[in-house]
């Protein structure tokens, strides 16, 4: 068997791990809050969210896959080795940071590790002070932007929702209103899987296809069909698995919930990723809008009910998981550029 094709099936696989660890990391976004108010149990949670993370391959197309395999990084600079470089930098922050319970992103950590990767090769190639050339500027810009965007849209549409729900049942009492709103968070839980599937699993799928491009096996960035597939199999094998640290620091630590709360802040967040999806073509972190929506909600009562030191906790999380992510993937990169000698 050819070697770059060897070489290529063994960065897809890894590509794949960091799929299935973006499952189980990113699980909490879409089952805290309905395990918090005790709607499903956590087995019967993950079951449901890895279905409808699945069912989003059918609906959604690959605008955002395209906009991280070739609209983040220049491609005159990626190779298969600089891909495996930035994987191996996702999966050691995601996995640093699912053993401390943080709630980071995984879609940051795989951007953060691909350009540290891409970066160590120009420096490698053109000198340390051209590193920054193979970023691509407005991508990088959007993507940045969104870090404080995204958690503050979540935040503001779970706040509004909570002020229409806590209006339109003003005259019913708390624990009926609850009543029907137990029912309604199976449907606003099973769209925010929908929506964390549509947004992250395109991320590992334009990789992949970056794998093949680079590799030659593909003439032009266009996703293969058993790429979609094999990118929402793998993370949604991963949500099955769980993330029980993330649920325990989401649905109860940030703020309490109840159904009521927990059904605004999972349609807050859904709506928020989907825009992103579907609109911006951007990959979005669907823990900073869950985060910020679960902090929407919470704060509907009083500031106070928000536990704002572990927020803040998280917020460090989200601050350092580019960067560090980045040095993982420089210094793997690195590392290999050094053994390649």
């Amino acid at each position: 068997m050819d070697s770059t094709l060897i070489l290529a099936i063994a960065i897809i696989l890894v590509a794949l791990i960091f799929d299935f660890v973006n499952g189980f990391h990113d699980a909490a976004n879409s089952i805290a809050t309905i395990v918090a108010t005790r709607v499903l149990s956590p087995g019967q949670a993950v079951i449901w969210a890895a279905g409808f993370n699945f069912i989003a391959a059918f609906t959604v197309g690959t605008g955002v896959a395209k906009t991280v395999g070739a609209g983040m990084i220049d491609l005159n600079y990626v190779t298969p080795l600089v891909i495996l470089a930035g994987l191996v930098g996702a999966i050691t922050w995601d996995l640093i940071t699912w053993w401390l319970g943080l709630p980071s992103s995984s879609s940051h950590a795989l951007l953060g590790g691909y350009a540290g990767a891409a970066m160590a090769r120009a420096a490698h190639l053109q000198g340390l002070d051209q590193s920054f050339h193979v970023l691509i500027g407005k991508a990088w810009l959007q993507t940045l932007a969104f870090i404080v965007l995204a958690p503050l849209i979540g935040m503001t549409l779970a706040y509004l929702l909570m002020v229409a729900v806590y209006w339109l049942f003003r005259k019913m009492r708390p624990d009926r209103m609850d009543f029907y709103f137990r029912r309604l968070q199976l449907v606003s839980s099973a769209l925010l899987s929908f929506s964390h599937g549509a947004n992250d699993a395109q991320k590992t799928a334009g990789i992949i296809t970056g794998v093949l491009v680079t590799s030659g096996l593909l003439t032009q960035f266009e996703v293969p069909a058993w790429v979609i597939f094999a990118a929402y199999g793998a993370i949604s094998l991963g949500t099955l698995s769980g993330g029980w640290r993330i649920v325990h620091t989401m649905g109860s630590r940030l703020t309490r919930l109840k159904p009521r709360s927990g059904f605004c802040a999972e349609t807050a967040a859904a709506i928020s990723i989907m825009f992103a999806t579907e609109y911006l073509k951007l990959p979005v972190s669907t823990t900073h809008v869950t985060a910020g929506a679960i902090a929407g909600v919470g704060s509907i009562q009083r500031l106070k009910a928000v536990r704002w030191g572990v927020a803040t906790n998280i917020l460090w999380a989200w601050v350092l998981t580019i960067p560090a992510a980045g040095l993982v993937g420089w210094l793997t990169m690195a590392g290999i550029q050094l053994f390649a000698k």
